[in-house]
């Protein structure tokens, strides 16, 4: 992606280097890699703010660092990525007579709190609609990288569209009517609406990145690969697979990478918000 030069968004706040509190859960953060893999695009902090408390929590100060370089360089980049978000969606909302309310990112280091509580970086990046807020811990791309063969500035850039995508879906008011019918039906059935859900965000980021393609001299050969090997990487039967041997379907919440992929390429290829009603989709 060429995106030095571009416009960086507004809404960023970088909490990264200022100290704060570290998790320290069965030896520390190390064992936790899976779990971040697993929520990665659309973990519930509430989730996993509740397993590492049962798993024993503990707290430690952790004095703050001076970002190097690359901190730097990888925080403009998201907020070019974000800037662009910003553009595609005014635009978008805006040809359908409505006013797309921006929401603003959070880079932090080790654990953050939220609208939704306390999560940390095992959670991987996420969405709280309680705040409209995206949060990221930058060093998860490593982790995207090293643990999923899923490396390259698009597949970061997706990962952004996609929490971005979480947040449209709270402006349509699709987010709460999901998470109502929580409790009201088996936990089986909330399962596939979480799916519904996280595969109606790739589609959304497929969006994004059909109106990302059009723009002249911002997207290089290879990149849109990128994003379609992240969106494989993250399917929850890859990575049931990798994190214990074998796929239970039943408690899949972000979809197949086939599907993840599936429903990318048709956001990507057809830029139409009225073709991603994942909830009444056949086949997903």
């Amino acid at each position: 992606m060429r995106w030095q030069g571009r416009r960086k968004s507004d809404n960023v706040e970088d909490r990264r280097g200022i100290g704060g509190r570290g998790l320290a859960v069965g030896g520390g953060l190390g064992g936790l890699i899976i779990v971040a893999l697993y929520f990665l695009l659309g973990g519930n902090p509430d989730e996993i703010t509740q397993s590492l408390q049962t798993g024993g929590l503990s707290s430690s100060t952790e004095v703050g660092r001076p970002l190097s370089e690359k901190d730097k360089e990888m925080g403009e980049f998201v907020s070019v990525v974000l800037a662009d978000t910003e553009d595609v969606w005014g635009t978008v909302f805006g040809e359908s007579g409505q006013q797309y309310r921006q929401p603003r990112l959070v880079l932090f280091t080790d654990q953050v709190q939220s609208a939704c509580g306390y999560a940390g970086a095992a959670t991987g990046p996420f969405y709280c609609p309680g705040d409209e807020k995206v949060y990221l811990d930058l060093s998860f791309f490593d982790e995207m990288q090293r643990r999923l063969g899923a490396p390259g500035d698009f597949a970061m850039a997706y990962v952004v569209a996609h929490e971005v995508g979480h947040h449209v879906q709270t402006l349509l008011g699709i987010m709460d009517e999901v998470m109502s019918r929580r409790g009201r039906v088996s936990e089986r059935e909330f399962n596939e609406l979480l799916v519904r859900l996280e595969l109606q965000a790739d589609f959304l980021a497929g969006v994004w990145a059909h109106y990302a393609r059009r723009t002249t001299g911002y997207l290089e050969e290879g990149d849109i690969e990128e994003g379609l090997n992240a969106a494989s990487a993250v399917g929850d039967d890859r990575i049931q697979r990798q994190s214990q041997g074998y796929v239970v379907p039943d408690a899949f919440t972000h979809g197949t990478s086939e599907q993840r992929v599936r429903w990318f390429k048709k956001g990507l290829e057809t830029g139409d918000i009225s073709q991603g009603d994942t909830f009444n989709a056949r086949i997903l």
